[in-house]
């Protein structure tokens, strides 16, 4: 049976932007003759003939009633409920959800931006891979409506909802220090991202309260996988004057630490105390259960998909900023 060819296989033959391809189409945006021929001859060369009754339908009343959500990992946990929070606000305004996971991945997020706005969605929501992410700027400059989530861009123009990361950390490593530990390692996330950097000052502050001065030994920065988590914490417990304690700043790093905890025959919370920031799946019943601070992430989802729909409904609002405590869950791993 033949394939159909689909807007992506011509925006791959012509070496354009998915984007372009569908403004082409559409006679929409400027886009250069030059540039407009090639794509049409590949068109021609595939084969491609747009759905017409589909475009028909996403231009009526000028809304596809699509909104796409783009997170980085749906193995994490915070992700996949954030995602349940933003498709029961969709469902009950009646539009449906269109999710793609980039995977930490800035070319892989460039593509399903590029793919969002192919498809014509109303608006889109996004944790941005970085604070001065040049493509999900591009799609607000090309007037897509977003909402950044968990992660927020340092422009400071958008609509966000965020956790408190700093008051989340510093319950945590206050927490540890309470249980009488002085030397506390961290494996924080990316400092280009909002997330990792606000955890991190809440380790800091902790300190800083505390009185106890910060060891820059004990200090690692992963990317918030799994594996980094169990590399880093191979490191920091394998050191001579290992840290007593380990705070870990994403769930699947946490996974990856307690790894390599297992891997070195280490007994919690006797020989190494551990708390993470996000909750685990069957975290309470892992022996022994584990300290974490949870995040509302459906309450995340549900918050940023309310600001999506305002958006769209009046683009010339004032940029609304939300931020959302979690709570520490003390258990039994420190």
């Amino acid at each position: 049976m033949k394939n159909i060819p689909s807007l992506i296989d011509v925006a791959r033959r012509a070496k354009v932007n998915i984007s372009t391809v569908s403004r082409v189409i559409n006679q929409t945006g400027k886009i250069g003759a030059e540039t407009q021929a090639r794509v049409r001859k590949v068109m021609r060369e595939l084969g491609y003939k747009p759905n017409r009754v589909a475009r028909r339908l996403r231009t009526q009343e000028g809304s596809t009633h699509l909104l796409g959500l783009i997170i980085p990992n749906i193995q994490n946990l915070f992700f996949a409920d954030l995602a349940r929070g933003v498709e029961d606000v969709a469902y009950k305004h009646n539009f449906a959800l269109l999710l793609c996971n980039y995977d930490e991945d800035e070319l892989k997020e460039r593509f399903y931006l590029d793919v969002m706005q192919s498809e014509s969605v109303d608006g889109i929501i996004i944790p941005p891979i970085h604070e001065t992410d040049p493509a999900v700027l591009q799609v607000v400059r090309n007037g897509t409506p977003v909402v950044c989530v968990d992660r927020s861009l340092s422009n400071g123009t958008l609509d966000k909802v965020e956790v408190d990361n700093h008051i989340g950390a510093l319950k945590a490593v206050e927490h540890i220090i309470a249980r009488g530990h002085r030397r506390i390692g961290v494996i924080g996330g990316p400092l280009d991202s909002s997330t990792g950097r606000e955890r991190l000052r809440g380790y800091k502050d902790a300190h800083a309260q505390a009185g106890i001065t910060l060891k820059s030994e004990l200090i690692r920065f992963g990317d918030f996988k799994q594996t980094s988590g169990q590399a880093l914490a191979h490191e920091l417990l394998s050191m001579s004057d290992p840290p007593t304690a380990l705070f870990v700043c994403n769930g699947l790093m946490m996974a990856g630490a307690l790894e390599a905890i297992a891997a070195l025959g280490l007994k919690i919370p006797r020989q190494i105390a551990i708390v993470g920031f996000d909750e685990l799946t069957l975290a309470d019943v892992f022996n022994p259960p584990l300290t974490v601070v949870r995040q509302p992430a459906y309450e995340v989802g549900k918050c940023a998909a309310e600001l999506l729909l305002k958006r769209i409904e009046d683009p010339k609002r004032p940029a609304s900023s939300l931020k959302l405590l979690p709570e520490l869950i003390v258990r039994k791993s420190c």
